[in-house]
């Protein structure tokens, strides 16, 4: 295992994904994927979320704590578990139409557990009203933890608006490290150059903003400058859970190193910033390699 832990807090639910004449069914959502990319990676990792009692809840739950993570909180109570049907395109790309519902009860986290690490992303942190209970719950975490937050925003069940861009901000204020795609940052300032997008984030307080291009790569900006690394070709399947798996990664490649506590992030220099990237992008490739969120473990790493 590796030297600290993770508490994630966030959506489950069920990928109904189509490709080639096929439908194939695979527990995802955001905040899952990530949960199960960080322990099949050897961080001992804990989910709060929310599934329905039926049969899609039992196989995600089943899925996860089969994998070693451990839910937490009354997950099971929603009257049905969101799904989202995702369509896969020319080179893999895939688009999603969803059916989710957000709520959150009041968390009590068993008392022994201290997570080094609180990561929230997606739709649990802006989408209504679970949001709030998202907010309260990490804001109180974030005094002994480091926060990652992925913004992995959804403007087709969300908006853009004031409202989200607002709820995005709150987050990105609690968090220390803060991962987005070139695409959030064109919906939520579809004027300003990615750099720029980027600045406006790290500006509101985290020590890293890591941005994901797809197939041009990934970028780092930190108050020590910004470091640019490029994508290694991979023949692609399909792109579910891969922005997922490369945040996993580079949190556990931050972890490994000692960083996730206090102000370690900012010590970081930018050749040391390179290598974390190329990890998770490494990690990202082997995702997109197979069908649906199937994160790699730790031999698959090499």
């Amino acid at each position: 295992m590796t030297p600290f832990s993770a508490l994630v807090v966030g959506e489950a639910l069920m990928d109904v994904v189509h490709a080639e004449g096929a439908v194939q069914e695979h527990a995802g959502g955001s905040a899952a994927n990530t949960a199960l990319a960080l322990a099949r990676l050897d961080v001992a990792t804990s989910l709060v979320t929310r599934l329905g009692e039926d049969d899609h809840g039992r196989r995600i739950a089943a899925h996860l704590e089969g994998n070693g993570v451990t839910l937490v909180g009354p997950y099971a109570g929603m009257a049905r578990t969101s799904s989202a049907v995702a369509t896969i395109g020319a080179g893999g790309a895939a688009t999603y139409e969803f059916d989710i519902e957000w709520d959150l009860p009041p968390v009590v986290l068993p008392g022994g557990l201290r997570p080094t690490l609180v990561h929230t992303c997606s739709l649990a942190a802006v989408l209504a009203p679970g949001c709030e209970r998202v907010a309260d719950l990490v804001a109180g975490l974030s005094e002994g933890a480091v926060v990652s937050y992925d913004l992995n925003l959804r403007p087709g069940v969300t908006g853009t608006g004031p409202e989200i861009a607002e709820r995005v901000d709150r987050m990105v204020a609690l968090a220390d490290v803060v991962k987005a795609s070139d695409e959030d940052l064109a919906a939520l300032h579809p004027d300003l150059p990615i750099a720029d997008a980027a600045g406006l984030l790290l500006g509101l307080g985290p020590a890293a903003v890591v941005v994901t291009r797809g197939g041009a790569g990934a970028s780092w900006y930190g108050p020590q400058g910004e470091v640019h690394v490029a994508a290694e070709p991979v023949e692609v399947v399909d792109t579910v859970g891969a922005g997922d798996t490369f945040g996993a990664a580079l949190l556990v490649a931050l972890g490994e190193r000692g960083l996730l506590v206090g102000d370690g992030l900012v010590g970081l220099d930018p050749e040391g910033w390179r290598e974390v990237l190329e990890f998770a992008g490494a990690a990202a490739r082997v995702t997109v390699s197979r069908p649906g969120a199937d994160p790699p473990r730790r031999s698959d790493l090499g």
